[in-house]
């Protein structure tokens, strides 16, 4: 167990079989509706610059390593690797519905799901699984609809407001109320280390009105704080500020506990987030 997060309010650090993950606390309040993770990089089967508990096909690591991977984090949490379903994902704002049609793509099936940065869905038999190393996870729940969605906002993702649209796709596909959704904010790339260059920092500026908040400089670098950003876009969408809980774990700061793609020089395995549905009892 690691004892740095212990005392983190926003979230819980877990183990079962050796298997290591995060959950949030906001959302472990509706445990009898909703399985959720973020992985760590610990509990898995594969080697070198993996190790051990990648959880990326598109890597070099062993497929039958990946797959054992998955099954291990499967049964830490009590679901079947046949109902995930994986997004294949380039940066951009796109968010699907998936469906029971849909379980295994990506990890048993081939997967239609391209250029796919966003999942949804409301079927108790679909468990969605998006990828990370620094990226920011997003977890959308809505207990009312029971409705979920998990985000992948990278800084391009961020600029284009990948989890606006997330809400935006809630409320016209199955008719959620901005107001009952709850968000979860993962692991990621904290400001701390997120460092740019001038022309990053001028495609911010010029996309979000009084973004200079969540930017500072040091020397000639600037260093954006992706998660304030992500939190005003979501609010601007009708989301409470009371119901959007950020982890504030910064994933290059913590590269031992988590894959980081800058803290790893580019040599790192993948991170998932996981959600599913409970079907009702």
């Amino acid at each position: 167990m690691e004892e740095r997060f212990l005392s983190n309010p926003n979230v819980t650090y877990l183990e079962k079989n050796g298997v290591e993950y995060i959950q949030f606390n906001n959302l472990n309040k509706y445990s009898d509706t909703l399985i959720h993770c973020f992985t760590t990089r610990r509990g898995g089967v594969s080697e070198g610059e993996y190790k051990s508990l990648n959880m990326a096909f598109n890597k070099k690591d062993k497929r039958e390593n990946v797959e054992e991977n998955y099954r291990r984090v499967a049964a830490a949490l009590g679901i079947d690797t046949e109902n995930m379903v994986l997004s294949n994902q380039v940066h951009d704002n796109k968010i699907r519905v998936v469906t029971a049609a849909d379980r295994s793509k990506g990890i048993y099936k081939k997967s239609d799901i391209i250029g796919i940065d966003g999942l949804i869905t409301n079927n108790t038999e679909v468990a969605l699984v998006t990828f990370y190393a620094d990226c920011v996870p997003v977890f959308l729940f809505d207990p009312i609809k029971r409705v979920i969605s998990l985000v992948h906002s990278g800084w391009r993702s961020t600029l284009k407001e990948i989890s606006k649209e997330a809400v935006k796709k809630m409320k016209d596909e199955f008719d959620c109320q901005p107001k009952d959704i709850e968000v979860a904010i993962g692991p990621s790339i904290g400001q701390c280390c997120f460092e740019v260059g001038e022309e990053v920092y001028e495609e911010f500026i010029n996309t979000f009105e009084g973004c200079n908040i969540h930017c500072k400089k040091i020397k000639e670098k600037w260093y954006i704080d992706l998660v304030a950003i992500i939190k005003s876009s979501l609010k601007s969408e009708g989301i409470e500020d009371n119901k959007i809980v950020a982890s504030d774990i910064c994933t290059k700061c913590n590269k031992d506990v988590f894959f980081s793609h800058r803290g790893d020089n580019g040599k790192t395995g993948t991170l998932t987030a996981i959600m599913q549905l409970k079907k009702h009892p």
